[in-house]
């Protein structure tokens, strides 16, 4: 007489391939992040909508003598590098890390073998590559589109962006320690997400800018990341001291993220 049972297989006997807390926590986080669209499109698609918005102003494709011979497109390709960031570090992310810690979920995780720590690395991780993804595509779309030269000088650019990308983050993970409800993390993320358009150049570009708004715009993260990225895209390595201070920035809002954060 034969019983039917029901058993366990592991995944070593069903050829699946073993995977670790934190490799687990990544592919389900990013199966949650792609199902919303509304983040995909603001990240990956707006900065690049946006360009090509742009591009239709005929003035902004003429070679402008202010601007050294370069066009107003030119300079919102890294300025569109830059909003892509923005969109991922300071609106997708703190919410959602937020609503995490507002709905118990991180203090359960303590509880568990996945420390929640994990599934603070795996947003970090998700939103940076979104981001950097997003800048491949604006980069590429100026090119075909626009005739934007590529970065002249290439690792000072890729230097430019992987600390731009780094200060972004570190100023969501802050945004996020220091906000106790999901309202308040959208509320603060919103003001921040304004204040550095405006520094990033969003509205007018850094280069544009008067002297002394400039100078001052120039010491703020993304204005300094701003002048980095259009130095490299120039040709030219990126000044050490914009590079400077998006690194002392970063180390700032990281120390500070670190300090306040709380798990519940």
């Amino acid at each position: 007489m034969n019983a039917d049972t029901t058993t366990t297989r592991t995944p070593e006997e069903t050829g699946a391939p073993r995977r670790g807390p934190m490799a687990a926590v990544l592919l389900a986080e990013t199966r949650l992040f792609l199902r919303e669209p509304g983040s995909l499109f603001w990240i990956l698609a707006f900065p690049a909508v946006l360009l090509v918005i742009l591009g239709f102003v005929p003035a902004f494709k003429e070679p402008q003598d202010d601007l050294g011979g370069r066009r107003v497109i030119d300079l919102y390709v890294p300025i569109s590098v830059l909003l892509a960031m923005i969109m991922a570090g300071l609106q997708a992310m703190p919410p959602v890390l937020t609503a995490y810690r507002e709905r118990g979920i991180l203090r359960r995780m303590s509880t568990t073998p996945v420390r929640p720590a994990a599934l603070l690395t795996a947003q970090i991780t998700l939103h940076g590559a979104a981001a950097l993804a997003s800048a491949l595509l604006v980069i590429g779309v100026g090119r075909l589109a626009y005739g934007v030269p590529l970065p002249g000088q290439l690792p000072g650019y890729v230097l430019a962006l992987l600390l731009a990308v780094a200060t972004v983050l570190a100023m969501g993970a802050t945004i996020c320690a220091l906000s106790r409800t999901t309202k308040a993390a959208t509320a603060v993320g919103s003001v921040a997400y304004l204040a550095m358009m405006f520094t990033a150049g969003v509205w007018v570009p850094v280069q544009a800018m008067p002297g002394t708004l400039r100078r001052i715009v120039e010491i703020t993260p993304f204005g300094a990341a701003s002048q980095a990225l259009d130095q490299a895209a120039s040709g030219h390595w990126p000044g050490w001291a914009h590079l400077g201070i998006v690194a002392l920035w970063t180390a700032a809002l990281g120390f500070t993220a670190g300090r306040v954060f709380r798990w519940q």
